[in-house]
């Protein structure tokens, strides 16, 4: 008897330490690259307000088979439907504001293929998924921002008629990441593609291809097979360059070696260059365009391939403000992408989860710096060990997806998150999970807890975590949350002051169009927040250990937070660009500095 396939994912230690940790994640990378037929389309659609469609066995999805049989639920005509991807909050006006579950479900048509394995590859479900296939459950996961799948080809049905149904439930509790009470939008639903993978028996099930540390000339490599066998021929090779190495695989299935190469283009901020990279196997071959950069720091500098990087970056949500709902799509990430561009920056922080695919390979695309976070964002229950093990099963997840992604630069373990002895050891145990899983990129995580001490005349803070981090990063809303206790230009920090400091987060609210006071922040005006930002940028420049600023935010952003019935009407008012896509007046503020550090690069 055959039974559903486990993968061990492969996902590789620091360049400097030994390979070979395993991390059960159940992912196959580089999922878009693989032959696929997509899943993505119409979906029948069912809320379930009361969670009664388990008793219901709503999954099954049965019909009245005799004159006395019916059923409470149905699938078919008349049903429900909703757009996959997407979130089903802005697809219908009952459901703006609903948390509990929906029931989805789509045929598909998929038999069983002698030497073949077929996969269903969820991008991302908000915020817990259960996964039933031809009335049985076979999967399930919690985190809405990071990939999970399921090997199906030993329960697709012998016709080929295949009915898939997804639970997702998107309720907030106190041991979910984010928790109870976060900043943004809480879309729920398959706000992200689904795949259904068609592979080789045996096939590739991970690799992971960059320099090798300290060198700008030798590409090392690491793949993974699907099942373990040993002996196996691997060729990992950059036509480009006619360049690779053969490698054969040890008895479990992996094989690591390294070559030389001739004319390798660094990727660098601003500059991509990406070659096609081919991993081929006797049974399988698949491709993947890949960066080669290095990455450290320098005292109080970050370094790309040796050379210093102010971050020039931005935040942005993923989501369309315009449509109100979340960013799913190339076009969407497109939009994203093109705005930050214009900006001028060099960096965008994803805050505050993993976003989708199409926004890191877009980003990369460009030449744009990525700072990825798990959302360990404020009220997090940080003495319960079983949702530690969630965080850093999300953290894994994430490493394990983006890690051939040359534009990641930095992996954040929490945003503004209190100092305390549980919280400590919380983030303390997540820094320690990204070090063992990658440490060949910048750890980082950004703080809200620097304030002005009076009696140093300084900016300063307590806290045990940057000692720990290879970049410090700090949110500071002065002018907005704090009031300037002194002048811009009189403002002195000492925050870190032997790494590199990147202000994560800084600015204010203000109403597209709005005018008014530019020193009253009641005003909700353009001409406040311009002042606001210009203030910022003049402390800064004073900041000795300053590597980069990272304004809070792009776009205007839906959030149950926001309550001001005239200048908020439930949207984070904070973005550079309004939720129509006008650029506001502070637009302009850092798009000038932005280009003014862009010349003295």
């Amino acid at each position: 008897m055959k039974f559903p396939r486990i993968i061990i994912l492969q996902v590789l230690l620091s360049l400097f330490a030994p390979s070979g940790v395993l991390a059960s994640t159940g992912l196959t990378v580089n999922a878009y690259g693989r032959d696929h037929v997509s899943l993505n389309g119409k979906w029948s659609a069912i809320p379930d307000l009361y969670d009664q469609g388990r008793r219901m066995e709503i999954y099954k999805n049965r019909t009245p088979q005799g004159k006395t049989d019916f059923y409470e639920y149905s699938f078919g005509p008349g049903c429900m439907r909703l757009n996959v991807p997407g979130d089903w909050n802005s697809q219908s006006p009952e459901l703006k504001y609903y948390e509990g579950t929906v029931w989805y479900a789509r045929p598909f048509h998929a038999k069983q293929v002698a030497g073949r394995r077929r996969v269903i590859h969820f991008a991302g479900v908000s915020y817990r998924a259960t996964v039933y296939l031809n009335g049985r459950e076979i999967a399930s996961h919690e985190g809405s921002f990071t990939p999970f799948e399921v090997d199906v080809t030993d329960m697709l049905a012998p016709d080929g008629e295949n009915l898939l149904v997804v639970e997702a439930n998107n309720r907030r509790t106190s041991d979910a990441i984010p928790a109870e009470a976060f900043d943004w939008w809480n879309y729920g639903g398959i706000t992200r593609d689904v795949l259904l993978l068609d592979l080789p028996e045996q096939h590739v099930a991970d690799y992971t291809v960059r320099l090798a540390g300290g060198s700008t000339d030798t590409v090392e490599a690491e793949v993974l097979l699907s099942q373990p066998e040993e002996g196996v021929e691997v060729e990992v090779a950059i036509p480009a360059l006619k360049n690779g190495i053969r490698l054969t695989t040890d008895a479990g299935g992996r094989a690591t070696g390294s070559f030389r190469v001739k004319n390798l283009k660094l990727w660098e901020p601003g500059a991509p260059s990406l070659y096609d990279v081919v991993v081929r196997t006797p049974s399988d071959t698949v491709t993947e365009r890949i960066g080669f950069r290095t990455l450290g720091v320098d005292g109080t500098k970050i370094l790309f391939n040796g050379k210093p990087e102010f971050m020039r970056s931005v935040s942005f949500h993923e989501e369309i403000p315009q449509r109100m709902g979340r960013a799913c799509s190339v076009q969407d990430a497109e939009q994203l992408i093109n705005e930050a561009e214009a900006l001028g920056v060099n960096m965008v922080r994803t805050a505050h989860y993993p976003q989708n695919e199409h926004i890191v390979r877009l980003a990369e695309e460009r030449g744009i710096v990525l700072w990825e976070e798990i959302p360990v964002w404020q009220g997090i229950s940080f003495t319960d060990s079983a949702t530690l093990a969630k965080a850093q099963r999300m953290m894994t997840e994430m490493i394990a997806r983006d890690k051939n992604r040359c534009a990641v630069a930095f992996w954040s373990v929490a945003n503004e998150t209190r100092p305390s002895p549980e919280r400590d050891r919380f983030v303390k145990s997540l820094i320690d999970t990204v070090r063992s899983l990658d440490s060949s990129r910048l750890v980082t995580a950004a703080f809200d807890n620097v304030g002005y001490d009076k009696a140093s005349g300084t900016f300063t803070g307590s806290d045990n975590i940057p000692a720990l981090l290879d970049v410090v990063a700090v949110n500071k809303y002065m002018g907005w949350y704090a009031p300037w206790p002194l002048a811009p230009d009189k403002c002195i920090w000492n925050f870190a002051p032997d790494k590199p400091l990147i202000i994560s987060e800084f600015g204010g609210e203000a109403l597209y169009g709005q005018h008014g006071s530019s020193d009253t922040a009641s005003s909700w005006s353009e001409d406040y927040q311009e002042k606001l930002y210009l203030d910022n940028l003049d402390m800064f420049s004073r900041i000795p250990n300053l590597a980069g600023v990272s304004p809070w935010v792009l776009y205007d952003f839906r959030s149950p937070f926001r309550f001001h019935p005239v200048n908020q009407e439930g949207w984070n008012r904070k973005g550079l660009v309004g939720d129509r896509g006008d650029r506001k007046k502070a637009w302009n503020v850092m798009h000038d500095f932005y280009m003014s550090k862009k010349r003295q690069k």
